[in-house]
């Protein structure tokens, strides 16, 4: 390959240096009059995900104009490798379950940048690997597929990642909530206002997952329905037999307090259990220190 000359190096820089200035200006919060529903949308808050979303503080947007003549162009694209990336109920259900607030489609335009920004990544080390030695074309190729390639894993993988984290600890959650729920129940208070006190004395996800139930309560829904709708939101096993048994017992008219005693007990089991397999996995790492200082 030709060596790169002193022009096209400036380029690249250019190019660096206006990704730098685009961020910064992207970061900087907008000056323009706030319109009525974003006056609106702090007091709905606590009944709506649109509201809470527009309440946050805005940003510039440096992307308008450009957004306006590429985004035909890149809804194709995205709808074209929309299949190749992952079925939309998959994607929801991850979306979900890490508690993020973007759609779909944000997701897999998301994951359409990263992939292009590693492909452009992969450019840049091919250039360089061309200014160092020699090297064939098909090396060139390889490296740009497998830059690309290394971007799109790690944007799906980031997703996982922060799903499995957050039901890791919605499951550490439950053994406690359940506890709380059984206090709260024997000393009076319904179902309802336990609920309630949860999500207003607690700041953990599981919490937070309770708070919006009591807020869908609030504005009509039924509580058998939202804790329903919540289980099949997030899909924790665990939660599900909780709400399968919870459901279950407002119907017949059985006292809550020791099904939820219950549920508690089955659930510090069951984390007891996984505590014993993840301890039976790392018993050849955990010896490892011990082996070393040998």
């Amino acid at each position: 390959m030709v060596p790169m000359t002193a022009a096209g190096w400036s380029i690249v820089y250019g190019l660096m240096l206006g990704v730098g200035l685009w961020s910064l200006v992207s970061a900087m919060p907008r000056m323009t009059r706030p319109r009525l529903i974003h006056r609106v949308a702090p007091y709905l808050g606590d009944v709506s995900e649109s509201a809470r979303s527009f309440a946050q503080r805005r940003q510039a947007n440096p992307l308008s104009v450009f957004g306006s003549i590429l985004g035909p162009g890149v809804d194709r694209i995205r709808d074209l490798v929309g299949p190749l990336i992952g079925s939309t109920a998959t994607i929801e259900l991850r979306l979900r379950q890490s508690g993020s607030t973007d759609t779909v489609n944000a997701f897999r335009s998301r994951l359409l940048v990263w992939t292009i920004a590693g492909t452009a990544a992969g450019v840049v080390v091919s250039i360089a690997l061309s200014q160092a030695r020699a090297v064939p074309i098909a090396v060139h190729l390889v490296v740009v597929v497998l830059a690309g390639a290394a971007g799109f894993v790690a944007c799906d993988q980031r997703l996982k990642i922060a799903a499995r984290r957050r039901m890791s600890r919605m499951s550490a959650e439950l053994p406690v909530v359940l506890e709380f729920l059984t206090l709260s129940l024997s000393a009076g208070e319904s179902i309802l206002d336990s609920f309630r006190r949860i999500a207003v004395a607690s700041r953990g996800e599981l919490a937070g997952e309770l708070g919006r139930v009591v807020a869908a309560v609030n504005s009509g829904s039924t509580l058998a329905d939202s804790l329903q709708q919540l289980a099949r939101g997030i899909r924790l096993p665990e939660f599900t037999r909780c709400v399968d048994q919870v459901v279950g017992a407002l119907e017949r008219g059985t006292p809550l307090v020791d099904v939820l005693r219950a549920q508690a007990q089955d659930a510090r089991e069951e984390a007891k259990r996984e505590l014993l397999e993840v301890a039976g996995k790392k018993e050849v790492a955990m010896m490892f220190p011990l082996v070393h200082e040998l």
